[in-house]
């Protein structure tokens, strides 16, 4: 009998597999299956179709591929820890991509590991972020955070910029600091979803930025700013 918490626990953890490339989710389900407190619930090719068959089988854990061929892992994350708010997901890619690092980390992802792990390793990581740990390398997120409290990073002419955005403009930015998704944001503003995207389109504008991580950093800056815990 296995010394793990987990397999004592009673019921097993169940995984959901997101990855465009047949192989390897067949790799990954013999992987997991072969352990007695894992058991894999689903699998998909997609976004859609993951976006589509997860929130059914309520999964523990989602191990999900961050490049697919009609979008990538990272939205999926996002958009099922909207439906399903305990949910770990396990970000696994072939890329060491800081970006992405940075996006998964926004996007409430429990772990991020590269496709190269060990299998040993990858097990090990499910039963991490199941607990409700986190596998988020921690030499590449501290770099990661350290760039994003660079003083370089954080200018004064940010404030201006921010003078550029309407009220709802700033409402939108600042719930897109603590997280929330489009249709999140729309929820709580009473705002459609198609209304709430043109707002974030026109503020990325006005912010002088391209993505929508990065108008999450300014708005953490903001309000470290706003609420005198920006550290001196």
């Amino acid at each position: 009998m296995s010394d793990d918490p987990n397999a004592s626990a009673g019921a097993p953890i169940k995984v959901f597999l997101l990855d465009d490339h047949e192989v390897v989710r067949r790799g990954l389900r013999d992987l997991l299956d072969a352990e007695p407190d894992i058991t894999v619930v689903g699998e998909a090719a997609t976004a859609e179709q993951a976006l589509a068959r997860g929130p059914a089988l309520r999964p523990d854990v989602a191990v999900l591929d961050v490049r697919l061929p009609d979008g990538d892992g990272i939205t999926v994350c996002r958009e099922l820890r909207s439906r399903m708010p305990g949910l770990a997901c396990l970000m696994l890619t072939s890329f060491d991509d800081e970006d992405a690092l940075l996006d998964a980390i926004m996007a409430g992802a429990a772990g991020y590991v590269l496709k190269q792990i060990k299998g040993s390793d990858l097990v090990l990581a499910v039963r991490t972020v199941a607990t409700g740990q986190s596998m988020l390398d921690p030499a590449t997120t501290a770099r990661l955070m350290h760039s994003l409290r660079d003083p370089e990073a954080a200018k004064e002419p940010e404030d201006a910029r921010l003078a550029a955005l309407s009220e709802r403009e700033r409402a939108v930015l600042e719930l897109i600091g603590d997280g929330l998704t489009n249709r999140q944001i729309a929820k709580q503003l009473y705002l459609s979803e198609k209304t709430v995207k043109n707002h974030i389109s026109r503020l990325l504008g006005k912010l002088g930025v391209e993505r929508r991580v990065q108008a999450a950093v300014i708005a953490a800056q903001v309000h470290e700013h706003d609420t005198g815990t920006a550290k001196p």
